[in-house]
């Protein structure tokens, strides 16, 4: 029986391991649509340049059945712009572009589960009286329409606030922004959304137990198969690790997924996994949604796998594959497993990063520890891209244990053990 050809949008080595232990791997070659590194750090995204180039190397391979992507912007969005080319099994472009903008998405959300989003208004970064007509009360969050990552995504306090920001906003925007217009434009998206002078939303503020639903939908029918929780640095801003499984009660999880549910038909994403991220406000015992991204989180395949036995790949391919996801069963090392982000909150320059050496040592003693490094030495953390507005991240440490307290003393040890050396723009520390 000849194999499965699968084309990965974003390849990179971590994810490939991944998916190479899944069951599914045996009946599949796994090839590059387009690698991490053409999709990441880079000076500019040119889509008909990257369309163009996925379509040349999928001509010259000759076949394909499934295409797939675990990255934001631009992964999920070539997926469906592959897959109706090829004419494969995939989500609709529109759909995807629905979750993609944060507008359009909160519109379509509007229409079905307006009591748990916030309010939200778009504004035009540019224009010098954006302050005035949006007439909101701060606090409240600014962001693009289209980011990543909370890239350029600023809390408000007051309005000298505001018109700080939406200058940084002004300055940055277009990278993003431009080639994913440029995109909607390409594939004739409706022109009050393609063509919108406001480029931003602004939105009140939710808060509460932050957590992820990681679900799919097939043929129509929508499925949540795992809470994935999201701890926060103490400055309130920055994640500092993701916890599997959550600890809100399952009451609380069956409300977001039928949330969830609402949403996602609404939008009529189909044939695609998703990661809706929520709120779960105790004091008023209320679910809020933040947003649909319509793929798995590549940040929680690991400890997925720690967890379940394998990772959440298996979901993405199989649907990439035309077929209805096995069921992930508790078949994993760990009963708890968690992904810790370090991070620094000054810039300046990383002198030093961990060796090789140092992160095999640590693994020796720390079973089912994986560390990824994201960033070089002689870097200046003003280069690295897709960082949110507060802080920026040098480690992603992958833990499992028996509970939470086992595995943040696995992560203190990991620490302890992991040398960045970094010259700040005022002096120098080590971390």
């Amino acid at each position: 029986m000849s194999k499965k050809q699968v084309f990965i949008i974003g390849l990179d080595d971590f994810n490939l391991k991944k998916l190479q232990a899944l069951p599914e791997a045996k009946e599949c070659e796994f090839h590059t649509a387009l690698d991490i590194s053409e999709i990441r750090d880079v000076e500019e995204y040119d889509m008909e340049k990257l369309i163009n180039l996925c379509f040349d190397r999928i001509d010259k391979h000759g076949q394909i059945d499934a295409v797939a992507s675990y990255y934001d912007f631009p992964g999920t969005v070539l997926v469906p712009v592959i897959a109706e080319k090829y004419n494969l099994p995939g989500p609709s472009l529109e759909s995807v572009l629905k979750c993609e903008h944060k507008f359009w998405s909160r519109v379509e959300q509007n229409k079905v589960i307006s009591e748990h989003i916030p309010y939200f208004k778009a504004f035009d970064p540019f224009d010098d009286e954006a302050y005035e007509k949006l007439d909101m009360i701060p606090p409240f969050w600014i962001k693009p329409t289209k980011s990543f990552r909370s890239f350029l995504a600023f809390r408000i306090s007051s309005e000298s606030h505001f018109y700080e920001n939406t200058k940084t906003i002004q300055e940055n925007i277009h990278f993003m922004l431009e080639p994913f217009h440029d995109l909607m434009k390409m594939y004739n998206m409706p022109e009050e959304v393609a063509d919108m002078d406001e480029s931003c939303i602004a939105e009140s503020m939710i808060s509460g137990h932050q957590c992820t639903l990681e679900g799919y939908a097939f043929n129509g029918n929508v499925v949540s198969y795992g809470v994935v929780d999201s701890l926060r640095e103490e400055n309130r801003s920055s994640f500092s690790r993701y916890e599997y499984p959550s600890v809100l009660p399952q009451e609380i999880q069956f409300r977001m997924a039928d949330v969830t549910r609402r949403a996602i038909q609404q939008i009529g994403l189909d044939n695609a996994p998703f990661n809706v991220e929520f709120f779960y406000n105790q004091t008023a015992d209320e679910v809020y949604l933040l947003e649909i991204n319509p793929r798995i989180s590549q940040a929680h395949t690991d400890i997925f796998e720690k967890v379940h036995g394998i990772s959440h790949h298996s979901i993405m391919l199989n649907l990439a594959l035309g077929r209805k996801p096995k069921t992930l069963y508790y078949n994993g090392e760990f009963s708890k497993a968690a992904h810790f982000m370090l991070r620094t909150f000054e810039g300046g320059v990383i002198k030093k990063v961990p060796t090789k050496r140092e992160i095999n040592i640590l693994k020796k003693f720390i079973p089912g520890l994986e560390v990824k490094i994201p960033v070089k030495s002689g870097t200046h953390t003003s280069e690295m891209q897709g960082q949110d507005s507060y802080s920026f991240e040098l480690a992603n440490v992958f833990i499992g244990g028996r509970d939470q307290a086992e595995l943040v003393e696995k992560y203190n040890k990991v620490c302890d053990g992991l040398t960045f050396e970094i010259e700040y723009d005022e002096s120098v520390h080590v971390h």
